[in-house]
């Protein structure tokens, strides 16, 4: 099990940026994938952006280009850059990670994250 600390919510206006950080307890050396998923109110949570061990990373269509997942092996941490916000980005936010390959398996608490139009 990995525990993960998100932060870097917040309320901004349309446009704007956000970065997104998620801490988790383990070098992420030993993490097999890490990614950003989201949950708006009355929808169900969506995948954001994976990446893999290997760096490879994927997003989903709606913020393609928009958005980039990296990694920051330094300081453990894992990012989320929310470039270009739209209203339709409000969302509660949240890290996950996948350690071994057999699935998502640990989940941070969620940050909240509002964009004003």
């Amino acid at each position: 099990q990995v525990q993960l600390v998100e932060s870097g919510g917040g309320l901004v206006q349309a446009g704007g940026s956000l970065r997104l950080s998620c801490a988790p307890s383990r070098s992420i050396f030993s993490i097999n994938a890490m990614g950003w998923y989201r949950q708006a109110p009355g929808k169900p949570r969506e995948r954001v952006a994976v990446i893999s061990s290997s760096g490879n990373t994927n997003y989903a269509d709606s913020v393609k280009g928009r958005f980039t997942i990296s990694r920051d092996y330094g300081r453990n941490t894992v990012y989320l850059q929310m470039n270009s916000l739209k209203p339709e980005d409000t969302a509660v936010y949240y890290c996950a990670a996948d350690p071994t390959g057999l699935g998502l398996s640990s989940w941070g608490q969620g940050t909240r994250v509002t964009v004003s139009s």
